[in-house]
């Protein structure tokens, strides 16, 4: 049967009642978007996914514990049947039809009043798309356009306002773990501020036209350096541009974004932050590493190790680490990594507690060392370990071995890790 012919229309649901008859999961996957557009939902069903009920129990949508009553469309803007019952759908459509209500219906599209469309968002621009009644065809061609728009292919009418800063978490290492948000951004950038850890990739899909600065060529020391980065954002911000700071892992986990917006702040330039995935969880993730694990850790520490435990300039405090039972993961401490683990054991920690150390997480460079406290250091020499590194001590380094924790296992063990897949000295997350 071929689409009967549609009349496409935005609804503007802010402080309107929106019914939603049943509460599994195609209820579930509705309900996000109607109370992203302001409606007052109200659901109708005996029984609610974990998920709804967790909206319930915030106050975020109102819950009939009963089945629906054709009384429940009175007052309603919008009737949503998520129940794969034709029989009670097809109550639930007479009732809106009495009340000249559209009515969208999960079990039959061509028994509807209306149709939910295969949707993307893309920024303020909102992408919906019908196909004739086919809705693979219709997520197909979304997808495409989703797509192109994040790619910067396609422009859209969302342009970042000149004379911003967007400072960009770009993750671990892997191209696709940067944010939506963020390639969103991208994509958009007249000058573009690079760190080393960023993935090539995304600078390979540059416009022509962008700027590329890249901060790892500064010259001058680690504090003259930045300084430098802070002047060329708020200059380049300062004359019109719009500027994307590009930082591996996280802006804020040992990468000094914290310093950069305060330069901006200073200089009168707006700052947008986009959050990016930090390597001192995702590197580990890669390896098969979790930092917490139900009945091995309950607690996990990030650290920078940059300053060995011994120079004044540390602000670590070692001796409380090695008495803690969670997992410890340390940025940018393989220089320091025998001074490290030393002290570790001197403040009492086991050394045959497991330890790891990720190369390159998340890429297709991965490599992996899995041995003890003991010996993590000397393995990690012997097997030719280098930045960018991250360094996992405790019990979760064989969580997820066959046998479950496992004993610690003597010696190192190198190689690429089983789950796939830069960080300085340590992380995508020290920019």
């Amino acid at each position: 049967m071929t689409d009967p012919g549609l009349y496409p229309l935005a609804l503007r649901l802010a402080g309107r009642r929106v019914l939603v008859v049943g509460g599994g999961a195609v209820a579930t996957r509705r309900v996000p978007a109607l109370l992203d557009a302001g409606a007052e939902v109200l659901v109708v069903a005996p029984r609610l996914t974990p998920a709804l009920r967790a909206y319930v129990d915030a106050g975020r949508v109102g819950w009939a514990d009963r089945r629906f009553e054709p009384s429940d469309v009175d007052d309603v803007w919008l009737v949503q049947v998520a129940v794969d019952d034709p029989v009670a759908a097809a109550e639930v459509s007479a009732a809106a039809d009495a009340r000249r209500t559209f009515c969208v219906r999960a079990d039959d599209r061509f028994a509807a009043t209306a149709w939910t469309p295969a949707t993307a968002r893309h920024g303020s621009v909102t992408v919906a798309v019908t196909a004739g009644g086919d809705p693979r065809r219709a997520v197909a061609i979304r997808d495409a356009i989703r797509d192109r728009l994040a790619d910067g292919t396609l422009p859209s009418s969302h342009l970042p306002v000149a004379g911003q800063v967007a400072l960009v978490g770009s993750g671990p290492g892997d191209p696709e773990l940067i944010t939506v948000k963020g390639r969103r951004l991208l994509a958009r950038a007249d000058v573009v501020v690079a760190d080393r850890l960023v993935p090539g990739l995304l600078l390979d899909e540059l416009g022509p036209d962008v700027e590329l600065v890249d901060a790892s060529k500064i010259p001058y020391g680690p504090s003259r350096a930045q300084e430098e980065i802070n002047r060329i954002i708020v200059d380049r911000a300062l004359a019109g541009r719009f500027v994307v700071r590009l930082k591996g892992g996280d802006p804020y986990v040992f990468g000094r974004g914290g310093e950069e917006v305060v330069a901006c702040a200073r200089a009168g330039v707006p700052v947008v932050v986009v959050p990016g995935v930090t390597s001192s969880i995702a590197a580990p993730a890669g390896a098969g590493i979790p930092v917490t694990h139900r009945g091995v850790a309950h607690e996990f520490t990030v650290v920078s190790g940059h300053v060995g435990p011994d120079d004044p300039a540390s602000l670590v405090d070692w001796p409380a680490l090695a008495r803690m039972r969670g997992t410890l993961v340390v940025l940018m401490g393989l220089k320091n990594l025998p001074a490290i683990t030393a002290t570790l054991q001197a403040h009492g920690r086991s050394p045959k507690t497991p330890a790891a150390v990720v190369q390159e997480g998340t890429t297709g460079a991965q490599r992996v060392l899995r041995s003890t406290l003991g010996e993590v250091a000397r393995a990690a020499v012997a097997e030719g370990f280098r930045p960018p590194s991250v360094v996992v001590v405790g019990d979760v380094v064989h969580a997820l071995d066959a046998g479950g924790t496992g004993p610690a296992r003597a010696g190192a063990a190198a190689g690429s890790g089983m789950f796939g897949a830069p960080d300085d000295e340590g992380v995508g997350d020290a920019g």
